[in-house]
């Protein structure tokens, strides 16, 4: 009885402070077609970015790696999601954008497959990114390619950063290193 008390509580409880879901619910297809389970991801630190190839913001796949390599052995990981929503700048297929971005910035983080970031058909990942009411934090819109998501450890959305700031700024190098 004690346990249904807990479990009826802890879902008010997350259902007044709004978040209706966790970053952790959602599976979503890695860049090969493969299951990816953000589950996978509890207790690090996470960079969620829509990419797009042919962008003026493009050159960030390499503070991406950088920030990548950097900082993958203390619990953080860049999450890429290609995405064809702004002047069709990613119009390529998952094989296509996987060798663009290992050929040309050694990319070696965890690619996505091309999802859409808004609208109509809008991932679901990305509608609880986007909505306050789905998150419980706040709402945003992806105003471009390489806007940035930040979740803490606990999948608790924190940050989002706008794409024309640089994935190394020193608001995230903070963030990562807890300062």
């Amino acid at each position: 009885m004690r346990i249904l008390v807990f479990c009826v509580l802890m879902t008010v409880v997350g259902t007044a402070a709004g978040q209706t879901g966790s970053f952790y619910d959602f599976t979503v297809k890695d860049i090969d077609g493969n299951d990816f389970p953000m589950s996978s991801l509890k207790g690090k630190k996470i960079m969620v970015v829509n990419t797009a190839s042919k962008c003026g913001y493009t050159p960030q796949y390499a503070d991406l790696q950088a920030l990548y390599e950097k900082y993958q052995d203390q619990n953080f990981v860049v999450i890429g999601f290609p995405a064809n929503n702004f002047m069709k700048q990613e119009p390529g297929s998952n094989k296509e954008i996987k060798e663009f971005c290992t050929s040309t910035y050694k990319v070696s983080f965890p690619m996505m497959g091309k999802i859409s970031v808004k609208g109509k058909d809008m991932h679901p990942l990305y509608g609880w990114l986007t909505s306050k009411s789905l998150n419980g934090v706040m709402d945003s819109e992806v105003k471009w390619n390489f806007q940035k998501y930040l979740i803490d450890e606990r999948g608790i959305l924190v940050m989002v950063i706008d794409p024309g700031e640089k994935p190394n700024s020193e608001r995230v190098i903070k963030w990562i290193e807890g300062k």
